[in-house]
């Protein structure tokens, strides 16, 4: 290309970003209107012009439909499958025909991996650390953005880890615990700060590699650990961001902790099918496990998943088998029979591993 076709090609580029998003109104108009097009149809605004596309796919976007509370929550589902690679699937919570859509384009690298992290943080996933049978832990991540619907590689965390408890907190990642390599601490935990891109490393000898499940519930992380090798019972971990410490949890709220869990306006729900499938609510001033309900064996199919999009509690089960119950009601609680809608499984029976929410 000689220097006339370089400037042209430059001129071109130069007007393309100075034309306005929509011919006759000034971009600050134009952009109150295409932020309220509901998010299933972001993919068809990107193919209007690249000044469109640039757009959709920027920070000025994400943060002006959140600022002005027009974001959607899309669930996504990480799967395995039945040849035992991972897969991801999202589910628009607001669509009329809900269904699981398949997300393409996983790294290579993570599809055979087991005991990866799986988290949300603004509006990019994240895949982080795993192992296999003749693979160590890894420190690799790997992030998804949602707007541009691509996978990247993302900075490594500062220790390999597998079968770990991962949460997001006061816009930070957290990777606690589970199983590292032979260099690693087990009783560590690494903080990813979006602002610098960069992880930092912390430990706490409360902190175990029996990682069961975590949840967030008032401003701290709560991690579920296996049986104590002294009390052989199950115990739970909290940690406080105010003062950087780990302690053990409430005993009480541990007991009835038996299952997947979410938090829904403050109140721990767990998923309790040690006999029967029934959804149980921790009763933070009463200090005691509360019966919300039963539901259907036929409906749910475990090993379930959960995850809440405002009061909708969504159970994810063998096959993305989903079940949706509305909790902002708790009028009949105990109530022997639990109504809620249904959204149709796969054909093929694969399992969930995590489920997490995503806002744009």
């Amino acid at each position: 290309m000689d220097d006339g076709e370089e400037s042209l090609n430059d001129a071109n580029e130069a007007e393309v970003t100075s034309s306005p998003l929509i011919a006759g109104l000034p971009d600050d108009i134009s952009l109150f209107c295409l932020a309220r097009v509901p998010r299933k149809h972001h993919s068809i605004l990107k193919c209007v012009s690249k000044r469109w596309r640039d757009l959709i796919c920027s920070q000025e976007w994400y943060r002006y439909r959140q600022k002005h509370k027009l974001d959607e929550t899309w669930i996504y589902a990480l799967c395995r499958d039945e040849l035992d690679q991972i897969c991801c699937y999202v589910l628009d919570p607001n669509s009329s025909r809900r269904s699981w859509k398949l997300i393409p384009g996983l790294p290579p690298r993570t599809l055979k991996r087991k005991g990866m992290g799986f988290e949300a943080l603004g509006n990019k996933l994240f895949l982080l650390g795993g192992c296999g049978w003749s693979e160590d832990a890894t420190d690799e991540v790997y992030s998804y953005d949602a707007s541009t619907k691509s996978w990247v590689e993302a900075p490594s965390l500062s220790t390999a880890r597998c079968y770990f408890a991962c949460e997001v907190l006061d816009e930070k990642l957290y990777a606690i615990g589970g199983i590292g390599s032979n260099s690693s601490d087990p009783h560590s935990w690494d903080t990813f700060d979006p602002l610098t891109n960069t992880w930092i490393s912390h430990r706490d000898s409360n902190i175990v590699p029996e990682i069961e499940d975590s949840v967030v519930m008032d401003g701290k992380i709560y991690i579920r650990c296996g049986k104590s090798p002294v009390t052989h019972r199950v115990y739970a971990v909290v940690y406080d961001p105010s003062n950087g410490t780990w302690q053990h949890a409430d005993a009480d709220l541990v007991s009835g902790w038996r299952g997947p869990a979410v938090v829904v306006d403050g109140v721990l729900y767990v998923l309790d099918q040690s006999s029967g499938t029934r959804l149980m609510m921790w009763h933070k001033e009463r200090h005691e496990w509360l019966p919300v309900g039963k539901l259907s064996p036929l409906l749910t199919r475990p090993p379930c998943r959960l995850v809440a999009v405002g009061k909708s509690i969504f159970i994810v089960g063998k096959g993305l088998s989903t079940v949706v119950v509305d909790v902002g009601d708790l009028g009949n609680l105990g109530r022997r029979v639990m109504m809620g809608s249904s959204i149709p499984k796969l054909m093929s029976d694969y399992n969930v591993i995590s489920c997490k929410c995503l806002a744009i």
